[in-house]
Order: C-alpha cells, then structure tokens, then sequence
C-alpha cells in the first residue's frame, strides 16, 4: 500500500468535500418522452487522500441521506439534505480506515473497520463510539462489512469472515472459512438468507444463514471459481433474491450472472475493463458497473439481457466504488483521482419517492450498547 500525507483537520479542512463544479440540470422531460442519460456528474465534490486501494470498501451512503467517505485516516458525514461537511473521527497511530458500513432502515449507526483489523461503532447522530471490537486476533485489516439485522460480518485480509452481534459483550457468533486470502466483496442478500463474499483469491462464495439465524455457517453453500482474477464486485439483484452479479479484476474484466439457486452461470460478459463495483437499481431493472485499468468509465447494462445503454465518463483513475441516494435516484462514484461524483441517473416518479420515504420510516430500528 502506498500512504498519502496525514489529513489535515484544521477548520480550513472542513470544507475537503467541497462543490468544485456542479453541471447545470437536463430540464424537466414528459413521462412520455426519451430518458436522458448525463454526460457530466451534476455535482464533483473534491476528496483529497482518498486511498487508491482496490480492496477496500470506504463510501456508503446512509437511509437518512448522510454519505460516510474516509480520507486516509480520517471519516467525513456529507448531509445531502443540507450540504454540511463534518469530521466524525481521525484515527491515530498509523492506523487508516479500510471500511465503511451504515446500518440498514435508516438508523445512525455506522461500523467503521481499521486497517488494523478493530471494528468500531460509532453512533453519527451523537458523534460518539459506541463500542470498540477487535474482530481479527492477527491484526489483519478489515477490507469490507456487511449487515444482516443485529448481525455485522466483517471480511479480513486473511480471508476469514467473521460475524459479530453488535447487541452483547461477548459479540463473536460465528467465523466463515474458505478464503485463502482478503475478503474483498461482501454483501448479505435483500433477504437476509444469503451471504455473498469475492476474494483475492480469485473465488466468490455463498453462504447461507446457520440454522435459520441471521449470520453464516463454517461452509459456504456455492464456491464460484470461474472469474480469473480478484472479486471486489458483487451485488444481489433487489427484485430476484437469487441472483448475483459478480465482477473481476485487472486479469479477468467479466461480469457474471448467477442463479444461487441452481448454482448456475446465466450470463457472462467481458467488459474490457477491470470491474471495481457493481450497483443494481430496482426501477430502471439495470445493472451499473464501474471500470479501472485500462477505461476509468461507468458502464449501464439493461438487465437480463446485459445490453449497454450507457456510458458516464469524467473520472481520470479508477472509479473504485458506487452507491446510490436512499431514493435510488442519483448513483455516487468514488475515484482514485480524489473527486466523488454525483449523476443524475435514475429519475423516479413522485410516487415513487414518497413510497420509498414509508418503507425508510417502517424499517427495522436498533439499540446498541
């Protein structure tokens, strides 16, 4: 890994996520009329010390509209109701963040994981550390999170996932072992059943929850060996629980579909590009890849006959990861080239909005100690 310089926290910092253009708006198209698709972010905010990293998973964007991007050592909580900027936390000691997870439905807890394999909670809304748990006894980093309920499973470089009850002292329930090396993809199924993890080591598994709780058993369900190199990318489809996108590295450049179900490959194709992320959106029935060496571009596919039906381009490195706005409307891209861009990508109806809004305010809320 190669550092940057420490960040600076002076109240000049402050504002490092700062608008440095904003592209002005497509005006307001009839329902009847061609979708749009933008050929400028709407928005660029500057990231300086974002760590060009592929393994690590460090911008999530929260239920209640507040983004979580790392810069090196330190956290940042971008508002997007408002547009403040604020500094959470800035680790000490060497220590760099290599994860970032919000919990689902729309609650302010945020799990941070450390390079030096320490999971911390902090609770956004009060600025303050819930609990400190060290989830890996050699000290290796914790590169991605995924929650599952109460549960927190944490993917480490020495290709163990661990999971951790957030709600007792004693928070270890259970550890998934088939990686040989860093678990560098990690995403639990919309429904809770199923487990997905992309290695270094080339493989992606499945694995399903251990006697009907809400974290993995030792064994994985499905061992997928077909990709040709390291799987960052993966993501299950929102409509159709059984399917899995997965992505390769530098080596391999193809996007897989999967039917967990049958174990099956139901669809391949070679993007030409080392796939970093993958994002499904629901309303539009489409699969969002972004891109490293040799085309730092973002790629549209029509899901389930994987047809491009767009390309965003402006990022000048690898765009290391994606996420979407609570409403699903607007997609976030995060570069090596230190800027995080926001596009205008998948307009819904008001309907729609309002819709997305309930099910935000009925989701599962949660007490920690």
């Amino acid at each position: 890994l190669s550092f940057n310089a420490k960040v600076n926290t002076s109240n000049s910092y402050l504002d490092s996520l700062k608008i440095l253009s904003s592209a002005s708006k497509e005006p307001h198209a009839s329902k009847k009329t061609v979708r749009i698709i933008p050929q400028s972010a709407e928005r660029i905010l500057d990231a300086p010390d974002f760590i060009d990293d592929y393994y690590l998973n460090v911008v999530d964007w929260s239920a209640n509209n507040h983004l979580a991007v790392a810069l090196d050592s330190t956290v940042y909580i971008w508002n997007a109701n408002n547009g403040a900027i604020t500094p959470l936390f800035e680790c000490t000691g060497g220590e760099y963040i290599s994860s970032l997870r919000w919990i689902p439905g729309g609650g302010e807890h945020l799990a941070v994981g450390l390079n030096s394999g320490q999971v911390q909670l902090w609770d956004v809304a009060q600025a303050k550390r819930s609990r400190v748990m060290a989830v890996t006894a050699d000290s290796s980093r914790v590169a991605s999170l995924a929650w599952n309920q109460y549960i927190l499973s944490s993917g480490c470089r020495s290709g163990s996932i661990l999971h951790s009850d957030v709600r007792v002292a004693n928070h270890m329930v259970a550890i998934s072992n088939q990686h040989t090396q860093e678990v560098c993809g990690l995403v639990w199924s919309p429904d809770g059943k199923y487990l997905a993890s992309g290695g270094n080591d080339n493989l992606v598994c499945v694995w399903s929850g251990q006697g009907g709780q809400c974290f993995a058993g030792q064994q994985p369900n499905l061992v997928i060996r077909e990709h040709q190199s390291a799987v960052r990318a993966v993501a299950w489809c929102p409509w159709q629980p059984a399917v899995l996108a997965t992505g390769g590295g530098a080596s391999c450049r193809a996007i897989k579909i999967w039917n967990c179900n049958s174990g099956k490959q139901v669809t391949s194709l070679d993007t030409k590009s080392q796939v970093c992320s993958l994002v499904w959106n629901e309303n539009y029935h489409e699969l969002v890849s972004s891109h490293g060496h040799p085309h730092f571009e973002i790629n549209l596919w029509k899901y389930p006959a994987m047809k491009k039906v767009g390309e965003l381009k402006g990022h000048t490195g690898r765009v290391l990861q994606l996420c979407q706005s609570p409403d699903t409307s607007t997609l976030l891209s995060a570069g090596a080239d230190e800027t995080l861009r926001l596009w205008n990508l998948f307009p819904i109806e008001e309907k729609k909005k309002e819709a997305k809004k309930k099910e935000s305010w009925n989701a599962l809320t949660m007490g920690m100690r």
